[in-house]
């Protein structure tokens, strides 16, 4: 059945896209197919890529911990998501930065830039929080989308103000009912290394290692953030995916149907943006092909992760890999990728 979608990952890894990778589909009531190609590293003597390989998910982050995280508050009535960011943020403030709402920090239209280099003059959370207040806004509000780690690293924060724990305590009870028994947490332990599939050296100044994550702001934050800092498994990936679409189709969770609904559903008040809340949607140019339905919403981490979601075909497909090894990224994994969920799609057509 998926056999194009086999040689695409092999040709992968026979093409140093990457070193790993494991592939997973599925639907709501279970795995259809799990697949691990590839070695943790290209040295010939590197252990083989097993189903359990445990990958650093990068802004997989976004969708699994933060957006859950924060959606539960909106419907414990703890936050919402129409009100302004400075109702929680006291440090956002500025007549450019009044109307924005905790709606735009999900939905990347808050005006924030994408990216800012604070491990370099940040300690702790504090200054990260007042550097991301203080950041002059590239754009005007929900004008643009302009995909943005400082958004979802003010939503971590403000989730932790809001449990009155760490994201990483908070997101060990959501884990627990989205993804039960599976390897999914920040700061893994060391005894997950040997099972870690390895990215980049790291930066200088700070920490490196196989279960350290390669995102140099979330390592100042000690492994743990609100864009970045998740590690887990195909498998576990693969449960939080069955536990959405079962959401979606009326089942209880960790968030109501009717919330979830909106949550991956696209906003279509902002010009050119493709982006629900946390999450993306289908474009036929992006990562996940051109197969999946217009009702498909998925995400990736630059580490080489990724995870669509069709409803509409009640599916899903997780592919994780280590491009960044061992010193950066690879060239052609968007291609290879994109192929991939159109061979998945080619695949399920040949048993219809």
């Amino acid at each position: 059945m998926f056999d194009r979608a086999r040689a695409l990952l092999r040709g992968g890894r026979h093409g140093r896209v990457f070193p790993a990778a494991v592939a997973e589909v599925g639907r709501g009531d279970g795995v259809m197919w799990r697949e691990a190609v590839g070695q943790l590293t290209y040295d010939q003597s590197s252990p083989p890529t097993r189903p359990d390989t445990i990958f650093d998910l990068a802004s997989l982050t976004k969708v699994l911990a933060t957006t859950p995280l924060l959606v539960q508050l909106v419907e414990r009535g703890d936050l919402a998501l129409d009100a302004p960011v400075s109702r929680w943020i006291p440090g956002w403030t500025g007549a450019e930065r009044a109307g924005v709402t905790l709606r735009d920090l999900l939905a990347h239209c808050s005006g924030l830039p994408a990216h800012r280099r604070y491990f370099e003059t940040c300690v702790g959370r504090r200054a990260f929080e007042a550097a991301i207040c203080t950041e002059a806004l590239d754009y005007v509000p929900r004008t643009a989308s302009v995909y943005s780690d400082l958004g979802f690293l003010l939503l971590g924060f403000l989730i932790e103000d809001r449990l009155g724990t760490s994201l990483a305590h908070g997101f060990e009870a959501l884990a627990a009912v989205m993804a039960p028994g599976e390897h999914l947490r920040f700061s893994p332990p060391p005894v997950w290394a040997p099972l870690t599939a390895p990215g980049i050296a790291g930066h200088a100044r700070l920490p490196h290692g196989p279960a350290v994550v390669d995102d140099a702001n979330a390592q100042a934050l000690g492994g743990v953030a609100g864009h970045a800092g998740l590690f887990g498994t195909a498998s576990a990936v693969g449960a939080c995916a069955r536990h959405v679409l079962q959401g979606l189709a009326g089942h209880p969770g960790v968030v109501s149907p009717g919330l979830l609904a909106e949550v991956v559903s696209k906003r279509t008040d902002i010009p050119g943006s493709s982006r629900a809340l946390g999450w993306d949607t289908m474009l036929p140019t992006s990562s996940c092909g051109t197969r999946l339905s217009p009702r498909a919403f998925g995400h990736t981490g630059f580490t080489g992760t990724s995870l669509w979601i069709d409803p509409e075909q009640d599916l899903y497909i997780v592919l994780l890999t280590n491009r960044l090894h061992p010193d950066g990224p690879r060239d052609g994994l968007q291609a290879m990728r994109a192929a991939f969920h159109d061979a998945v799609i080619d695949g399920l057509a040949l048993t219809t």
